[in-house]
């Protein structure tokens, strides 16, 4: 009998090769099974031998356990996806997993922050930094990302090469290895004219002194991945919020991406247009941003309206 560790890294192999997965969800898709799959072996079974009730029981350990509702259909998803593959494989004569209900995901609207905060996060980035060439590193990683509404991810693995020229537009590949074309504002552009001749200057210092090779990134780094790590861009995000005096917990790289998404919407831009500078493949995904909107008019109505009363708040 083939064992689980053989399975999984099948199935993982499979969704690089096949499906273009990214690290990041073949990574995701490790924990979550792995996590399954130990759970299974301490009750003396397997995933040739799991059946539907295993499964459930298994669902119902995890809510126990206090874990969220989207971390429950997550861990549920990439069950089903791995039962898939093994049913296509031939190794499961059935799939367990078929008609299983998930426990769906929380409805709750993204958070967003105001135009305001995000000016004072634009201005912390540009007065906060040890060095001009680090200043000026922050302001490109801030600007780019709220007028591209890129993933974290997409921002910090760009490659240098997209944004020689000083381009209009940069070409990013998110999700599945799909590209997109984002517009850059003037603020952007300007900001990563900016921050290319500093990293250049410093990748030009430090190969003459060290013979250090050039790096293929728009933001280098010095670990294994060879770029700024979304780890590092997220604390050096928590310190930025604190210098614009917002609270640290309500800013997240993801933020920034709904608020690039409410304020274009709330600007009167098209709906599908948002749809695709976010890469969502689905319009459906992009059409939370107008509850998000709905919110912020009925709220604007109850606390402003002369006419407005205090039980209707």
């Amino acid at each position: 009998m083939t064992s689980d560790a053989q399975h999984l890294s099948a199935f993982l192999e499979a969704e690089a090769a096949e499906a273009g997965a990214a690290r990041n969800t073949l990574l995701a898709y490790g924990r979550d099974l792995g996590d399954f799959m130990g759970w299974l072996a301490a009750r003396g079974l397997c995933l040739e031998s799991a059946a539907q009730g295993d499964i459930e029981t298994y669902l119902v350990s995890c809510e126990a356990a206090g874990l969220a509702r989207a971390t429950r259909a997550r861990r549920l998803s990439a069950i089903r996806q791995l039962y898939r593959f093994a049913y296509d494989e031939g190794w499961r004569t059935e799939n367990p997993s078929l008609r299983l209900a998930g426990p769906g995901r929380s409805k709750a609207l993204p958070k967003t922050l105001s135009l305001a905060e995000v000016e004072a996060l634009l201005a912390a980035a540009r007065a906060q930094g040890r060095s001009a060439g680090e200043r000026s590193r922050n302001t490109c990683l801030m600007e780019l990302l709220y007028a591209t509404g890129m993933r974290v991810s997409e921002l910090v693995g760009l490659p240098v090469a997209a944004a020689r020229g000083d381009p209009r537009m940069l070409l990013v590949r998110g999700k599945g290895g799909k590209d997109r074309m984002v517009p850059l504002s003037s603020p952007a552009r300007a900001a990563l004219v900016d921050w290319l001749k500093l990293r250049d200057a410093a990748e030009e210092a430090a190969r003459i002194a060290h013979r250090a090779a050039p790096s293929k990134y728009l933001f280098p780094g010095n670990g294994a991945e060879g770029h700024l790590t979304r780890q590092q861009f997220f604390h050096q995000l928590k310190a930025l919020a604190l210098a614009a005096g917002i609270a640290p917990g309500r800013v997240s790289p993801h933020v920034l991406r709904h608020a690039f998404a409410t304020h274009l919407l709330e600007g009167g831009a098209d709906l599908r247009a948002i749809q695709m500078m976010l890469g969502h493949a689905d319009l459906s995904t992009t059409e939370i941003y107008t509850h998000v909107l709905d919110a912020r008019l009925r709220d604007l109505v109850l606390t402003h309206h002369p006419l407005a009363r205090k039980d209707d708040q």
